[in-house]
């Protein structure tokens, strides 16, 4: 109840400091609360923007597609340089430095080779979830107790079995971050790509109200795709804690 109450305060002094500063800046430039709500009302009974729906599975089955390409060539490419040594050493660095570099640099490249559809999206939130889940494989096989695996296999454990049964729960926590960061990652990737440039999707509701200083609907639209980022964040959650009581 006091973590409640407190969460609840901080939220509280947020808002009514929202809405004294709105009420003292442009109107086309803030919106108050008190306005954001029955902006908020019209978007959700599809009043505003009636293909909201449409809009929303679009970013929806972009995320899912891009996280599964991530998650697929993230495991395969990190398994891949942390088992090979020779591999790791030579490729691992240019990951690293490649990650480094602003992803967003990337995206005009992207949309003029993918043009302004969905697949521009898809790869760019693909691009900013391979690195850190293929870094996050590399980075916990190269923290597996190399005494753990001698053990195992002077117990005469098949190397597959060493893989499934003491390499994967010695490397879980920092696979399951790095899977969780590279779903946050290519959620954000799809949904900046969007409002850079896109025909359809949450991100082009938000630059379309934002292009027609429609403040408090952009605040509203924003408002709606925090809860899905939330929502992705909060399954990502639950997948980590399912994968802690398995290690357990």
């Amino acid at each position: 109840m006091t973590i409640a109450a407190a969460r609840f305060a901080i939220v509280l002094v947020l808002v009514v400091a929202w809405e004294v500063a709105a009420r003292f800046s442009t109107p086309l430039l803030t919106a108050p609360p008190s306005l954001v709500i029955p902006a908020l009302a019209g978007v959700l009974t599809l009043d505003t923007y009636p293909e909201l729906p449409r809009h929303l599975l679009v970013t929806v089955r972009e995320i899912a597609i891009a996280y599964a390409l991530a998650v697929l060539g993230g495991l395969g490419s990190g398994f891949a340089l942390g088992l090979y040594r020779t591999l790791g050493r030579a490729y691992g660095p240019i990951l690293a430095a490649l990650y480094a570099v602003p992803a967003v640099v990337w995206y005009p490249s992207l949309m003029l080779f993918f043009g302004l559809d969905s697949t521009s999206k898809i790869a760019f939130g693909f691009l900013l979830g391979f690195f850190p889940i293929t870094l996050a494989v590399l980075a916990g096989i190269r923290q597996v107790s190399p005494h753990l695996v001698t053990v195992a296999r002077a117990f005469g454990a098949r190397p597959l079995t060493t893989f499934v049964k003491v390499m994967i729960p010695a490397m879980m926590f920092t696979l399951v971050g790095g899977l969780r960061t590279g779903l946050a990652l290519t959620v954000i990737g799809v949904i900046v790509g969007e409002i850079l440039g896109s025909k359809a999707g949450m991100g082009s509701l938000i630059n379309h109200a934002y292009g027609l200083l429609r403040t408090a609907d952009y605040v509203a639209l924003v408002l709606v795709t925090l809860v899905l980022i939330v929502a992705s964040d909060a399954l990502a959650s639950l997948v980590e804690h399912r994968a802690q009581r398995w290690i357990e």
